[in-house]
């Protein structure tokens, strides 16, 4: 049994993406806003991923775009804030994530006291953002430094909108990882959010990493949850369960019930 199943509670776990609104510093902030306001706006997307069913949440800065590698003292100070505001009202299992940063996300998720966490924590990637090259051994060491033992990473082992600086296959970085970073979890996703992703590629993946889970990062749909489920151990879950299926809408809890209904079909219960 993974830990996916102890912490969730069932296999191929659908965890709830909450996307906070934008924060103090971000572009989008919009004129006269507060963060009072984005914690009023988390709280009703926290109560509609919780009575829609959903097996665990991720918090994220998910609408901080274009995101920093290097996340500003604002942003992460407001992350805190905000989760601060919610972790009353969790009922869930829980993670925490400060989006490209992987160093910013473990002393995130040591504020919050949160259970898992996902990242781009390792690599050396080029895209929109320019040139992000991670380096995971001082994240490890602050992981262990701030005594996080319990602390699940899931590692994004593709990347929205980057490419690895290699001519490596994403089956042969997954080997290396396994062997190097000690993933708890590994996460392919699409080229954005809402994009789906290769099930071929996430068989490609498991004949390398043996027991270790595969999780859908982007893309998984209440109409493809039951083929997504054929190849991965779960997913992540945010755009779909969103107002009209709009990013920067509020999560609907009838979209979240209908998705979760499927999941359950999609896992024989």
């Amino acid at each position: 049994m993974s830990f996916l199943t102890s912490m969730f509670k069932t296999e191929k776990p659908v965890i709830g993406m909450l996307h906070l609104r934008p924060l103090p510093g971000d572009p989008l902030y919009y004129p006269g806003g507060s963060v009072s306001q984005v914690v009023e706006a988390a709280k009703r997307d926290l109560e509609a991923l919780q009575q829609g069913g959903v097996d665990g949440i991720l918090i994220t800065n998910e609408l901080s775009m274009p995101y920093e590698q290097h996340v500003s003292p604002s942003t992460l100070a407001s992350m805190g804030y905000v989760i601060g505001a919610l972790s009353h009202d969790l009922s869930t299992p829980w993670g925490a994530e400060a989006i490209y940063d992987g160093d910013a996300t473990i002393e995130l998720c040591a504020a919050v006291d949160a259970q898992f966490t996902r990242c781009n924590f390792c690599g050396a990637w080029a895209g929109d953002l320019g040139l992000i090259n991670r380096d995971f051994a001082h994240t490890m060491r602050r992981k262990a430094a701030l005594r996080l033992d319990d602390l699940k990473l899931f590692h994004f082992i593709t990347s929205e909108g980057e490419v690895y600086l290699n001519d490596r296959t994403t089956a042969d970085i997954a080997d290396s990882l396994l062997f190097n970073c000690l993933p708890d979890a590994m996460v392919i996703g699409g080229s954005a959010a809402g994009r789906g992703a290769s099930g071929e590629l996430a068989d490609e993946v498991r004949e390398r990493v043996g027991q270790v889970p595969v999780v859908c990062g982007t893309g998984c749909r209440e109409n493809t949850v039951a083929d997504v489920f054929a190849h991965y151990d779960g997913a992540f879950v945010g755009t779909c369960l969103k107002r009209d299926g709009k990013l920067d809408a509020p999560v609907d809890v009838e979209r979240v019930a209908r998705f979760m209904a499927a999941a359950r079909t999609a896992r024989g219960e």
